[in-house]
């Protein structure tokens, strides 16, 4: 082989340029010439090359210029098309299209019956133009001299005896015994009466003869020589009567090849195929009237999967896409397309397919978009990422907003199905924004697959978007009239529970799954049921990570002189909630002394100095505690500068703000002026917290100095200037000056209480109450929101 290879090479470097490059040899039947692959060196295309050695071969040497000559003037489809030869002293060579025996194919039995039946058409129709135009006989028909070019289609070669009858020095005269093989396929006629008998008998009977042994060959195999001609086995039924009178051994009443194509081309006939049909009208498809289009697509619809593929990748395809683009084939024939590219590969997909498919996605008929969009599963593996996220996409958005609603449905419904080829920043910017506004859709059916569609890309969506996007999105779904809709969000956040934290989870997903519990449809409340055991068991198992308290422990000391405080259960008292509650009143009524007073209590929430000095004064016996005590005792406990509480932060008196210090709870206003929407979403009002006095209006995390405060304005009052900071004139009235202790202030215990009661009733202006701090519970910002909140 490499000896052969490096012949040929110098051969070529001694005769004229022949700009081709020799590949693998070709095995093919008996013949004058050898068979090569090749390639064209200018763009690299494939070819074929035929070549025929003078020197081994030079009684032959007529029949090979022969084939040159004949190959370079006869023009047919069905005839092999020449590239380029190069003649010397030498060597023959002929360039043609890429080619494959036939032989390969009916040894391996690889074509089905319907598609040899349509290449017998095609040999039959090239027979019909050399006999009956050309006037000419082929002279050495066989399986041997057919070959299948990369559109799959059949070509006829072996012209080394073609000969034209007006030709009186014919070679196929002389010739046509040197023919390899010849003794197994010549006509009865003529093996008697040698070739010079063509002369005296029909045009077509050689070839007629020929024909007919093909047909016998194609279906079985191998035809072994004239006794076997007549035979019918494995050939088609309809087909038997039309093919004995081809090999009749009368050359008089045999049929030509031309009548017997008439007889298969009728109506019912063995060559009236919707192959063979789609064969002959696809060349003019674009031309065809609406009728004609429509039969030809009813013709494909029949056609099985064992079409010849290699004919529609290089034949029908390209033929197929032209019409839909221009010719207004529509999505029936874009049906067809897909069909057809489940054959190709990847590489031929996206050569062939591609380029049309993204020219398809910018046309403005609306049953081609939505006929794109339904064969996008088909095809969205075969296109490349960056195709689909530059070019498809972007076209792909203007059917969100369509004024139809199958083609706003339809591309909603795609996404699902492009979602893993477009990219990040695709995703979370513009595709969400338009998924923002079918959320909204007139349209109950495109709202629901809008929710359904969230919850199925949600593990697309950035982790700082997705829980914002999804929470907003799937809440106002719950509200949504239509019963599809509330179902369709209620499944999408059981499917996504892992995408939210257990903040998102209690505060802002399970209230909003509430009102659903009581649907008028028991299909939604079945449903949220379902759904919030989800979350409730992901809170509980998250709660049951938590510490118990978050209060540091009290100390042996401090713990035996320390008061009870209401919201801390003991463990005798842990069987039951109303029962330490209960007991925790109790411990405390021996406590309460004193008095409870409107004016204490508005004042209270003023800051005292943080240079007043707490007092050491011992307090008086507890007097009959009333019931305003009781509660200001229970709501408000020892503050952490008393003698007798501990130092301890007072966690259950304030909840305590990052920024503005302690915050004393109005239960009622807080709880009551809430409203349904500023609940969650309420931004935290720093500034009525700044409203209290500071940054730290209670040192220590104290109670405010009222009794320092009123002192202030005893002094200003008596002399016009205020007294030293931490100190108070003497309740008794004595006219000495000592410290005030902001317990015993606070709550009316001794004489120095009744002395600040008693200034506070006389000489302090009533001042205006200090509105109570709010709960805030809106959820704190994070500085990263982007206004997805808002947009959706």
């Amino acid at each position: 082989m490499d000896f052969l290879k490096s012949a040929v090479a110098s051969a070529i470097s001694k005769g004229p340029p022949f700009p081709y490059t020799f590949g693998d040899r070709v095995d093919v039947d008996t013949s004058i010439w050898n068979l090569f692959n090749g390639t064209k060196r200018e763009d690299g295309s494939n070819c074929s090359i035929f070549s025929f050695d003078v020197t081994a071969n030079k009684s032959r040497l007529p029949m090979a210029r022969n084939a040159v000559k004949k190959l370079r003037t006869l023009r047919h489809p069905g005839v092999i098309k020449v590239l380029d030869t190069v003649e010397t002293e030498t060597y023959i060579y002929i360039a043609t299209e890429r080619l494959v025996p036939l032989r390969w194919h009916i040894t391996r039995k690889s074509m089905s019956a319907e598609t040899l039946k349509w290449g017998l058409c095609g040999v039959a129709q090239t027979i019909k133009f050399i006999n009956d135009d050309a006037s000419s006989v082929h002279g050495a028909l066989r399986v041997g001299s057919i070959y299948t070019s990369e559109s799959g289609e059949w070509r006829i070669g072996g012209f080394e005896v073609l000969s034209s009858m007006k030709d009186d020095e014919a070679i196929i005269y002389n010739y046509g015994s040197l023919v390899p093989d010849s003794g197994r396929y010549t006509p009865p006629e003529l093996a008697k009466s040698g070739w010079d008998a063509i002369k005296k008998n029909p045009l077509a009977a050689v070839d007629a003869y020929n024909f007919g042994t093909l047909i016998l060959e194609v279906f079985n195999g191998d035809f072994m020589g004239p006794d076997q001609a007549g035979q019918t086995k494995n050939i088609p039924p309809s087909m038997h009567s039309s093919y004995r009178r081809l090999v009749n051994s009368n050359p008089k009443a045999r049929v030509s090849v031309g009548n017997f194509l008439e007889q298969g081309r009728r109506s019912g006939g063995f060559f009236n195929t919707p192959l063979i049909k789609l064969t002959d009208g696809v060349d003019n498809l674009g031309m065809k009237s609406e009728e004609e289009r429509e039969e030809f697509l009813n013709d494909l619809d029949q056609l099985s999967d064992d079409f010849p593929e290699d004919y529609f990748k290089m034949k029908i395809l390209p033929e197929l896409l032209k019409s839909v683009e221009f010719g207004g084939g529509g999505p029936k024939v874009f049906g067809v397309v897909m069909k057809i590219s489940k054959k190709l590969t990847d590489e031929e997909f996206e050569a062939k397919v591609t380029p049309a498919v993204v020219r398809l996605f910018s046309s403005p008929d609306r049953a081609i978009r939505v006929c794109l969009l339904d064969n996008l599963p088909l095809m969205i593996d075969r296109l490349p990422q960056k195709v689909v996220n530059d070019k498809i996409f972007p076209q792909m958005v203007t059917g969100f907003t369509d004024v139809a609603p199958v083609v706003r449905e339809q591309t909603v419904k795609a996404v699902l199905t492009i979602i893993g080829k477009l990219s990040d920043r695709t995703v979370n910017g513009e595709l969400l924004k338009y998924l923002a506004k079918t959320s909204n859709d007139e349209q109950p059916g495109i709202r629901t697959n809008t929710t359904i569609c969230l919850g199925k890309i949600s593990k697309n969506l950035s982790t700082s978007t997705r829980s914002k996007v999804l929470i907003a999105a799937f809440t106002r779904s719950l509200r949504d009239p239509f019963i599809h809709a509330r179902n369709a969000a209620l499944m999408a956040l059981a499917v996504t529970s892992d995408a939210f934290s257990e903040d998102d989870i209690a505060n802002r997903i399970l209230p909003s799954l509430c009102p659903s519990l009581i649907d008028k449809e028991k299909l939604i409340r079945d449903q949220t049921n379902k759904t919030m055991d989800v979350y409730l068991q992901r809170i509980r198992k998250f709660a049951s990570t938590m510490a118990d308290t978050v209060l540091p422990p009290l100390n042996a000391v401090e713990s035996s002189t320390a008061t009870p405080r209401m919201g801390t259960p003991q463990p005798s008292e842990a069987a039951s909630w109303t029962g330490w509650a209960i007991s925790s009143f109790t411990n405390k009524v021996s406590t309460a002394v004193g008095e409870i007073t409107a004016e204490r209590n508005a004042a209270s929430n003023l800051a005292r100095p943080s240079s007043a000095p707490l007092t050491t004064e011992s307090r008086k016996p507890p007097g009959t505690a009333s019931a305003s005590a009781l509660h200001r005792q229970a709501v408000i406990s020892p503050p952490a500068t008393s003698a007798r509480t501990s130092t301890s932060s007072n966690a259950n008196d304030y909840f305590h703000d990052a920024d503005t210090g302690p915050v004393e709870i109005d239960i009622d206003d807080g709880w009551g002026n809430m409203e349904e929407d500023s609940f969650f979403d309420a931004p935290a009002d720093a500034s009525k917290a700044k409203a209290m006095g500071g940054a730290n209006p209670f040192e220590d995390n104290g109670e405010p100095d009222f009794a320092g405060w009123l002192a202030a304005q005893a002094g200003k009052k008596a002399g016009g200037k205020p007294l030293p900071k931490g100190l108070a004139k003497a309740a008794n009235g004595s006219g000495s000056i000592r410290p005030v202790s902001a317990r015993s202030a606070s709550t009316g215990d001794g004489v120095a209480a009744a002395g600040v009661k008693k200034a506070a009733a006389t000489t302090a202006p009533k001042s205006k109450p200090a509105a109570a701090k709010k709960i805030d519970t809106a959820p704190k910002e994070t500085g990263e929101d982007d206004g997805w909140g808002d947009g959706w």
